[in-house]
């Protein structure tokens, strides 16, 4: 028998309702996670994170870092307008303008129109000025009070614990000899040392002057004829008095007038010399004294100046001390 249609049709109708009936409501919520899901959803701790914007800070932060830092910032702003200042100064100047040599022989040659400038000899007594002494050969008078000066000459401290060199025939058969400082300081003193052979003679001051200086002693060997010399002394017994002139020669001998004493190894030079220059120092241009001046030639026998005067070499008069200065 065939089965009607509209019957099986309506049973799977029936069935259809049946089963939506049955089924549980869809919720609109959505179901809950599992832990294992939250933690697969969230990004693992050590990814990099994302760069976050720094916010500018506002007026009210502003305000604030000026308020606590004022006094800071009013330095700052001090030294920055000093230092502008400053810049602007140096930058407004005029700039000075270049010395050329013209200006440097214009500026010599004014100096030289409006200044007098001390010569070679007058630089010389300065340096050695203080280092020469008076001395004097004092013999007693019976019945008198005061010794009588019998003998003027001169000498030139070498050591300044008051040794002096100057001429044996200057304190030869002195009863007592005195010597002068460059200060007006008088002082007895005794002779420590002789010399004969070229009339030299040591003397040992016992007071001394608290600003004693010493000569500076030169070495002969660089000195030629022509260069240009001062003698320095008392000529009969004026001074201290300063002559110049050049060395004339050298490795001269002398007789004494007495003939007596036959100097040689001298140096001859023709600045002015007269009694009471003995013992007195020939200085070189520089200050440092190269001999003692000892005689003096006048044929005439008037015992005057003619230009031919002579000084023993310093490294002699060193010996007489008793030790070699170069």
């Amino acid at each position: 028998m065939h089965a009607n249609p509209f019957i099986h049709a309506m049973k799977k109708v029936t069935l259809y309702s049946s089963s939506t009936r049955n089924r549980p409501a869809r919720s609109t919520e959505s179901p809950p996670r599992s832990r294992n899901a939250d933690s697969q959803a969230r990004p693992p701790q050590d990814a990099p994170s994302q760069p976050q914007v720094k916010q500018k800070p506002g007026p009210g932060r502003l305000r604030g870092f000026i308020s606590r830092h004022e006094r800071l910032l009013l330095v700052a702003s001090a030294a920055l307008l000093s230092l502008c200042l400053l810049i602007a100064y140096i930058e407004s100047r005029p700039q000075p303008r270049k010395i050329t040599q013209r200006d440097i022989d214009a500026a010599v040659l004014h100096t030289l129109d409006h200044n007098v400038l001390p010569s070679p000899e007058a630089k010389a007594f300065a340096a050695v000025q203080r280092s020469v002494v008076r001395v004097r050969q004092l013999h007693h008078v019976q019945g008198s009070s005061d010794d009588r000066v019998t003998g003027v000459g001169t000498g030139v401290v070498i050591v300044d614990n008051g040794t002096i060199l100057t001429n044996l025939h200057v304190v030869a058969g002195a009863e007592r000899v005195q010597v002068i400082f460059a200060d007006g300081t008088e002082s007895e003193a005794a002779v420590a040392a002789e010399q004969p052979e070229n009339d030299l003679a040591v003397l040992q001051a016992k007071s001394l002057p608290d600003d004693l200086v010493a000569a500076t002693l030169r070495s002969t060997s660089d000195l030629s004829m022509g260069d240009r010399v001062i003698a320095v002394g008392f000529p009969f017994g004026i001074g201290p008095s300063v002559s110049s002139g050049v060395v004339s020669g050298l490795r001269r001998e002398y007789l004494s007038p007495e003939g007596k004493r036959l100097l040689t190894n001298l140096i001859q030079f023709d600045a002015a010399a007269n009694p009471g220059n003995s013992g007195g120092p020939l200085v070189t241009m520089d200050g440092q004294v190269v001999g003692i001046v000892t005689a003096i030639l006048n044929p005439s026998g008037q015992g005057l100046s003619i230009g031919i005067g002579f000084a023993v070499p310093i490294e002699n008069a060193a010996a007489a001390v008793g030790e070699l200065p170069f």
